[in-house]
Order: structure tokens, then sequence, then C-alpha cells
């Protein structure tokens, strides 16, 4: 299945903890979820669309002073959907960086473009994991929700996962200092 087509789960399971507009999914998207999954509004809209035939999304018009506003939120039906969905098995995890595709064909680049490359995914990392710890330290007050226990298991994912992305990239670091003195 196409990551487009997960798209429809992201937003019956966005839309599961309440109703929203699709800048705020979008919101949601670029924030929350955006350490494993993301999504434009060119993506959003048709899905959300979609959803709304399919009648597991009802959409409200919320506009006030002027400014259009649609609100949707699931239905019993798009409930079932997700819940059904959460219980098959994962069907494909990916892994998928710029990064290292860059240093894959960095025999073309050189060492100090690899050592570039090497030195910027470094400093996203050293940011991102900062942004994780916080909202690792934010949800540890509410882990009585379970709701915020599920949210904290993927934090604690991404943590590890920065963590060893960091020690790579001075494993890289000194395997490349090392290559050049040759």
């Amino acid at each position: 299945m196409a990551n487009t087509k997960k798209m429809d789960y992201v937003l019956l399971g966005l839309l599961s903890h309440e109703p929203m507009t699709g800048y705020e999914m979008k919101k949601r998207l670029d924030t929350s979820l955006r350490f494993f999954w993301g999504g434009s509004y060119g993506s959003i809209y048709p899905t959300l669309n979609q959803l709304e035939t399919e009648g597991k999304v009802t959409k409200e018009d919320t506009s006030s002073n002027g400014r259009e506003k649609i609100s949707y939120s699931i239905t019993a039906y798009g409930k079932e959907t997700l819940k059904e969905w959460l219980k098959k098995p994962v069907e494909k995890d990916e892994l998928r960086y710029e990064t290292l595709l860059k240093l894959f064909f960095g025999n073309e680049n050189g060492f100090e473009g690899a050592k570039e490359h090497v030195e910027r995914f470094e400093e996203k990392c050293r940011r991102e994991l900062a942004v994780l710890n916080m909202f690792a330290e934010n949800l540890m007050q509410y882990l009585e929700d379970d709701t915020h226990k599920y949210y904290y298991l993927t934090v604690r994912f991404g943590i590890k996962t920065y963590e060893a992305y960091l020690e790579w990239c001075k494993e890289a670091n000194e395997q490349i200092k090392e290559w050049e003195k040759k």
C-alpha cells in the first residue's frame, strides 16, 4: 500500500483524538508526526474528501469573522476502519535519507563533500534530539493518560534513533579523517 493510502489512517488517527481542520492536521504532521510521517495539503484535502465520501468523516462549517473554516470529525465507521487497520501487521517500514544517498555516491564528491554532508546531518540530529527530549519531558507529566503513553513510546524511539545517528556521525567523521591521511 502506498504512503498516500496510509494518509487515510493518519488523518483518521488524528481525528480520533479531536475534530480538526485540514490546516490543523497539516500542522500536526509538521510537528508531532514529522519524525516518522509527513504529508502535504495536496494529499490531506483529497484524502479528507474521499474519507467523507466513504462516510468515515464528517465536515462542519465552523467559519467565523468572515474566515472560512471547515472542521472534520471521525464517524463511528471511521473509528472502526482505524481500529481494523491498527490490528493488521505493518506492511513496510522504510528508511530514506538523502544524506545516505549522497554518501553512497560520495566518490564523485570526495572526502570534503562527505564531511560536509555528515556535519549537516549531525547538526540536524542534534536539533531534532533536543526537540524530542523536550517532548519526552513534557509527556512524562501526562503518562497517567493512556494516549500519552503511546506518544511517549514513539518519542523514546525517536530519541534512541537520533542518539544512534549521532554515534554514527562521530564514527563516520573519524573514518573519513583516517581515510584522508592515506
